[in-house]
């Protein structure tokens, strides 16, 4: 066969295998998407639908939730897949990419700033002062080496919480007064006079934006976030894999 006319055939070929894989896939979104509104009308809007590395089964995502279905739309699954070769959580790993935080973005500037050993890693945290479990964290920290924690003061709890986060953003050494409330219990002194807490609303618009919903909640460096508390020994696993990531 003439070569040049081999080629051809072999380009027309797989620019028609091209569209039909696409129109299958096409197929499989508005079918899907069909189905669950018919079937489903209270199910959330979807807002992508995408194949999965299991034939046949697709993967719905709604804001930063993960949900699975056949290709028509006829079974909803609920839960997280898991590669049982290498262990790892597919559906974990997808929300982690979905929910991860640009650390270069954060205004460090609106943080309290604790630094330990070399201070050469960090890590941002998002903590309200009367939150118990945050209290546990900053307790453990004196086991990690080598961080500079920035902490952005973000009281939803209710209560006396704002109060607080003010007198402690206020404090001549807000570190001190925060570390001292955190880990000692001892309250801050109210803050009297001017101060400006601007940096404590750009706190409330910074986490609501990230759809920060409880605290602690951990940002790393390469952008990995954690909701809730980690003992120290699994903030240091982090630290260095979050490490690895930025270097390359």
């Amino acid at each position: 066969m003439n070569p040049t006319v081999h080629l051809l055939r072999q380009v027309v070929l797989s620019s028609m295998l091209s569209l039909l894989c696409a129109g299958t896939a096409w197929a499989d979104d508005a079918a899907i998407r069909k189905n669950f509104a018919a079937r489903q009308p209270t199910f959330p809007k979807i807002d992508e639908i995408s194949k999965t590395k299991i034939p046949g089964i697709f993967e719905l995502r709604v804001g930063t939730d993960i949900f699975y279905s056949d290709a028509q739309g006829d079974h909803l699954i609920e839960g997280h897949l898991v590669d049982t070769k290498t262990g790892a959580n597919l559906t974990e790993d997808r929300i982690a990419k979905l929910t991860a935080i640009d650390f270069g973005s954060l205004p460090l500037k609106d943080a309290i700033v604790f630094k330990l050993g070399t201070g050469a890693r960090k890590l941002v945290v998002f903590s309200d002062p009367n939150c118990g479990y945050c209290k546990k964290f900053e307790r453990e920290l004196a086991q990690v080496s080598d961080v500079t924690v920035y902490t952005f003061l973000y009281p939803i709890l209710g209560g006396d919480s704002p109060e607080k986060s003010r007198d402690i953003w206020c404090a001549k050494d807000n570190t001190k007064a925060w570390r001292d409330w955190m880990v000692e219990g001892t309250a801050p002194a109210k803050s009297i006079g001017q101060c400006d807490v601007a940096a404590l609303q750009r706190n409330a618009l910074m986490g609501r934006k990230h759809k920060v919903m409880g605290t602690p909640a951990l940002v790393f460096e390469d952008g990995k976030r954690i909701p809730g508390a980690m003992a120290p020994e699994q903030i240091e696993k982090q630290l260095v894999v979050s490490r690895k990531a930025i270097r390359g």
